[in-house]
């Protein structure tokens, strides 16, 4: 179904109204939202058994409140989501009224489409269970793939955090930066940057195998020689495109390349093999806990609480 927000009655935010609840994955990035609109978080125990089975509970009431449990869902997926529906579970049973969803890393968002036949289509699996588990509604930051958001069966939001990230580099005194994106189906992500370092764009080409997951990049046609280049991509994973291209800017005579991502999931070595191949940074946001996470969400996630409500 298609998503419909209309404007906020800031009353809404009031700290009998809405509670900020602390999902076990984002507690720091739920507070910081919390603080920002001046209203109460609740905590969760969490605790995992023996036999990896999850347990959740709240630490504060929700009887007549809207709660929007804040909870990421990126390694160990599965144990988050999991978390994820039985807070949204516990909420509804202890009386809340409605549970927004602010899922910044939206696991599973990438299987959108059966590529080959047989496979599920996993994301839409996901989006029933949190349906099923009690969520209302969900604001998400960069979906791999917006378009599959028409699918939820609840009303949903994707926020863009790329102009965050431009404007780190921007108060770093990289304004005038090329930004680039690893293939044209993200050159959107390349433009929004532009549009704050106002040093041009352009996009690489990627190609990916369906069967073993490979990628191979080629040039682009435009000219880097001598110049500062961030590449800017909603996720890094494995780190395979930003290698590939970072190896191509060099080869094209660009100076410095820094990468930017929404959601630094860095796999394993990922990150040490892209400063390897050139790259003088990685920088991503909060949307995963951890030392790459420079950039909070907390302002755009609390914007967008503030503004919009689902209708």
């Amino acid at each position: 179904m298609n998503s419909t927000w209309r404007l906020e009655n800031p009353a809404k935010l009031d700290g009998d109204l809405m509670k900020i609840i602390l999902g076990p994955a984002s507690v720091e990035l739920g507070a910081k939202v919390a603080q920002l609109l001046g209203i109460e978080a609740v905590s969760v125990y969490s605790k995992i058994f023996p036999d990896g089975e999850v347990y959740v509970r709240l630490e504060g009431a929700v009887d007549g409140d809207e709660v929007v449990v804040v909870q990421t869902t990126n390694y160990p997926q599965d144990t988050k989501l999991i978390q994820l529906a039985l807070i949204a579970d516990a909420a509804k049973r202890h009386g809340a009224e409605k549970v927004t969803a602010v899922v910044p890393y939206l696991a599973y968002s990438r299987q959108d489409k059966v590529f080959l036949q047989g496979e599920a289509i996993s994301i839409e699996a996901i989006a029933r269970m949190l349906k099923a588990a009690g969520i209302d509604s969900l604001v998400t930051v960069n979906v791999h793939q917006e378009k599959v958001l028409e699918r939820f069966p609840f009303p949903t939001l994707n926020l863009s955090a790329v102009p965050l990230l431009a404007e780190h580099y921007k108060k770093r005194g990289l304004r005038g930066a090329f930004a680039l994106a690893p293939d044209k189906g993200a050159i959107h992500i390349a433009e929004q940057a532009n549009r704050i370092l106002s040093g041009g764009c352009g996009y690489l080409e990627k190609h990916r195998d369906r069967y073993t997951g490979q990628v191979s990049v080629e040039r682009g046609t435009f000219d880097v020689a001598g110049r500062t280049v961030i590449i800017f991509d909603d996720i890094i994973s494995t780190g395979g495109t930003i290698v590939a291209a970072a190896r191509i800017l060099k080869e094209l005579g660009a100076e410095d390349v820094y990468a930017a991502c929404v959601h630094p999931l860095l796999v394993g070595d990922a990150e040490k093999r892209i400063m390897e191949a050139g790259v003088k940074e990685v920088v991503g946001t909060d949307s995963i806990p951890g030392p790459a996470g420079k950039v909070s969400l907390a302002p755009l996630i609390s914007e967008a609480l503030k503004e919009y409500k689902i209708g």
